[in-house]
């Protein structure tokens, strides 16, 4: 179990290694590409995607997840994973043709059905990419999956950027997307042996799984990528380019920090299932490592919003300032909860997940849909923020249950993390007066770093003085835990002998 518990932080940290590069990339480029597009070009880009995810998901069986849980897979089932994959490829780029011209008058945007066009053979290429490459994560080989997965980021980022400075439009960001899917079929079979073959005779078996997945996926999209086509549909493609990329810079902590995580520890948890006192010591372990960066991070990018947006985008995006503040909310509410799920599946009981997204629906789409005709985008994104804030204790409670959890030890993990950010954020606004207006890029530059250095001396210090006056045992807790590692890493490099190549 050592050895296990040490593949999955392993595993996390190359997840960590490559979202901390991808993300890199990703500011990058959307700050050439901010400055070079509009926001209706993003909002164009979100809107056909959103179709394209939505074919998406109406295939997305989580074919890997079945793969992976099943510790006893064969090549019948590889085969069959595949074989599917291929078949819905085929059907998914047909749909998407057929649907571009109605989507265009829909929305009134005539030059979505273009887009939509392209995005076809993008779906359709996708379909081949190699199966098994999956077992990279389930043989928990997370230095192969990040080569695989940061090669793919690489080549597309090249191709966006280089193609922005020369189309100057919406077509930049249409040719990274179909670019990204085929450079991630030709790696694919470059970086793995494997090669699949076409068959259907584990259809069955595997749809026994993923049959709540599948139902889970297109959940997800309702939560998501349907928000953005009420968006798109009620305020027009301007206000949903801005939220779009107000959402992606808020939503960090998640889409970088415990995502990457989750998806590295849930082989892990599949191999703990059987023994529920063990698989309930991880998944605390992990609930605290999140705790412990995304509500700080999520906490800064909504305190630092206005100069991040100036210096970043320029002053055509001042209106996403206070939608980055109210969705940096939902960012923190979403990391606290992203692990839950791949408990649920580890615990074979993906239904829940289904439950818990269809309360959530229920209670967002009327919500954001009064937001809309009454106030306009910023009042959808704090209802958002309202019915998370409503959905996860209830998450929560579920999981306590299945987990047989007391919430108790949530509250322990969670409380000097939000303490800690409720100082920081404090300390970071009084320092953030001192600056009066600028729209000097250098000022800004450095307003930036000197708030979050600000930011991260407070965090520290008051985490490390409640550590120390207000807890038990302080040695059991993550930060130790994660400080001890890291003087045992420096100090096996520092005694580690000198070799030729160093």
């Amino acid at each position: 179990m050592d050895d296990l518990n040490k593949k999955m932080a392993k595993g996390a940290a190359w997840m960590m290694l490559f979202t901390f590069t991808q993300r890199s990339l990703g500011i990058i480029s959307t700050v050439i590409l901010a400055r070079l597009l509009i926001p209706e070009d993003f909002g164009l880009v979100a809107i056909a995607m959103s179709i394209f995810a939505a074919l998406e998901i109406m295939g997305a069986f989580s074919f890997d997840l079945a793969l992976i849980q099943n510790q006893k897979a064969s090549r019948q089932h590889y085969d069959t994973a595949w074989s599917f994959n291929v078949l819905y490829g085929i059907f998914a780029a047909i749909a998407l043709v057929l649907l571009a011209e109605p989507t265009a008058i829909f929305f009134e945007e005539p030059n979505l059905d273009g887009i939509m066009y392209f995005l076809s053979l993008a779906t359709l290429i996708q379909g081949f990419e190699n199966i098994g490459i999956i077992a990279f994560r389930k043989e928990l080989n997370f230095r192969k999956e990040f080569n695989f997965l940061i090669t793919k980021k690489i080549i597309s980022f090249l191709v966006t950027v280089s193609l922005a400075f020369t189309f100057k439009n919406y077509w930049a960001l249409v040719a990274g997307i179909i670019t990204s899917k085929f450079a991630g079929v030709l790696i694919s079979y470059m970086m793995h042996s494997y090669r699949p073959r076409f068959s259907l005779a584990k259809s069955a078996e595997l749809f026994h799984f993923s049959k709540w997945v599948l139902i889970n996926n297109v959940l997800i999209f309702l939560n998501i990528r349907g928000i953005d086509l009420l968006i798109g549909k009620t305020a027009g493609a301007q206000s949903l380019g801005l939220y779009s990329i107000s959402y992606e810079i808020s939503n960090l902590p998640t889409t970088e920090l415990v995502f990457p995580i989750t998806r590295a520890v849930f082989p892990g948890y599949a191999k703990m299932s059987g023994n529920l006192a063990t698989l309930r010591k991880g998944f605390l372990d992990v609930f605290s490592l999140i705790t412990l960066f995304a509500i700080p991070v999520g906490s800064g990018i909504a305190i630092m919003a206005d100069p991040i947006v100036q210096f970043f985008l320029g002053e055509k995006w001042l209106d996403s300032i206070p939608l980055i503040q109210a969705l940096a909310v939902v960012g923190i509410f979403r990391a606290l909860q992203a692990n839950t799920g791949a408990i649920y599946l580890a615990l074979g009981v993906p239904k829940i997940i289904t439950y818990l997204s269809i309360f959530n629906i229920i209670l967002i789409y009327p919500t954001i849909a009064w937001a809309l005709t009454t106030s306009g985008v910023l009042m959808a994104a704090w209802a958002i923020a309202a019915v998370a804030l409503v959905s996860m204790p209830i998450n929560f409670i579920v999981l306590a249950r299945n987990l047989q959890l007391n919430l108790m030890q949530l509250i322990n993990r969670l409380w000097r993390p939000v303490a800690s950010s409720l100082f920081m954020t404090a300390i970071v606004l009084y320092t953030s007066t001192l600056w009066g207006e600028t729209s000097s890029t250098l000022v800004l530059l450095t307003q930036l770093i000197l708030l979050s250095a600000v930011g991260a001396t407070a965090y520290s210090a008051s985490l490390f003085l409640l550590l120390r006056t207000c807890t038990k045992n302080p040695e059991a807790s993550m930060e130790v835990k994660l400080a001890g590692i890291v003087k045992e890493k420096l100090k096996s490099r520092i005694k580690r002998p000198k070799q030729p190549s160093d």
